[in-house]
């Protein structure tokens, strides 16, 4: 997300005004000429700190996060990374007057959650650690709000599809492995059941949302948290949906242990709330980003091809 996030607020905000972070350099797929970059880790309140006031920032767009799959092999570093990196955050936007916009997730959601059109306020038991962060960071964010008149913000993310970015060890990775494998010309096998619906958004739409959401006028916004969504669709749709523009492409589905988080998730949310305070409109659905996507990835493998044959020389 930050590697795309970056440029496309740099675009809008000038290069100079958005200063990049990772704890490793280039991590962020940004170099030092394309704009501000600094080494910070946000489990180092101290560090946060002297970003903040070195570059005089007003704004925090927290990132740092530990994914779900990844989480539930190592639980002790999503708490370390998720819990101690949102608190630290919040602390220093807190001490320092600044706006602070955190993404939150369906994730927060499990299996008692209503599944179909699941409004934003309803019951967040969540199955996953990556999740029990994630409610932490919303009832945390709006306490900051209520007690210290934090102007805290979040969008709750579903499955997000990226032609830049690799998986990142998410559940709903296998939206973008699939379309490496139907360039590739191979048969994929997915680690979601072919009939487990779960809502999606295209990268493009993602980061809009994002920005307009952090642009908004405060007074327009009845809440600190909202669901935004474009499109829902199972591994099975999607799969036909790529076979209509890839002929003979086929996939198969092998489910592990990452269904059982998919299926404790919602087939689909309700973001009327975005849609009525900000003007929250997707502008892709998922005939529009296949065919995006496969000319983006398509662009993506030849310019690879071309860059191992002139290193080859």
């Amino acid at each position: 997300m930050g590697s795309e996030l970056v440029p496309y607020l740099r675009e809008r905000l000038g290069a100079k005004n958005v200063i990049a972070s990772d704890v490793r350099v280039g991590s962020n797929g940004t170099s030092e000429s394309d704009g501000p970059f600094v080494y910070c880790d946000v489990r180092d309140r101290q560090s946060l700190a002297r970003v903040v006031l070195e570059n005089r920032v007003d704004c925090i767009v927290h990132l740092a996060t530990v994914l779900s799959a990844i989480g539930e092999r190592n639980p002790d570093l999503a708490l370390a990374v998720n819990n101690e990196g949102t608190l630290n955050c919040l602390n220093v936007a807190r001490d320092n007057n600044l706006q602070i916009f955190c993404p939150s997730t369906i994730a927060v959601f499990g299996p008692t959650t209503p599944r179909d059109e699941t409004p934003d306020i309803t019951i967040m038991e969540p199955s996953t650690v990556y999740g029990i962060t994630k409610v932490h960071l919303e009832h945390l964010g709006n306490y900051y709000q209520k007690r210290y008149g934090l102007d805290f913000r979040s969008l709750r993310y579903p499955g997000i599809v990226s032609s830049a970015a690799m998986p990142g060890g998410g559940t709903t990775d296998y939206a973008v492995e699939i379309y490496y494998a139907a360039l590739e010309g191979r048969k994929y096998i997915s680690f979601i059941a072919q009939d487990q619906r779960m809502p999606f958004l295209y990268m493009p739409d993602c980061l809009r949302a994002t920005y307009e959401m952090i642009m908004a006028p405060r007074e327009k916004l009845s809440r600190n948290v909202y669901n935004v969504t474009s499109m829902t669709f199972s591994p099975r749709t999607l799969g036909e949906a790529i076979a209509k523009q890839v002929p003979g492409f086929e996939m198969d589905c092998t489910p592990d242990f990452r269904q059982k988080i998919a299926t404790s998730w919602p087939r689909c949310l309700d973001d009327s709330n975005a849609r009525r305070d900000w003007g929250w409109t997707p502008e892709f659905d998922i005939d529009s980003m296949t065919t995006d996507m496969l000319q983006a990835l398509e662009s993506k493998m030849i310019q690879g091809q071309k860059s191992e044959a002139a290193g080859g020389k």
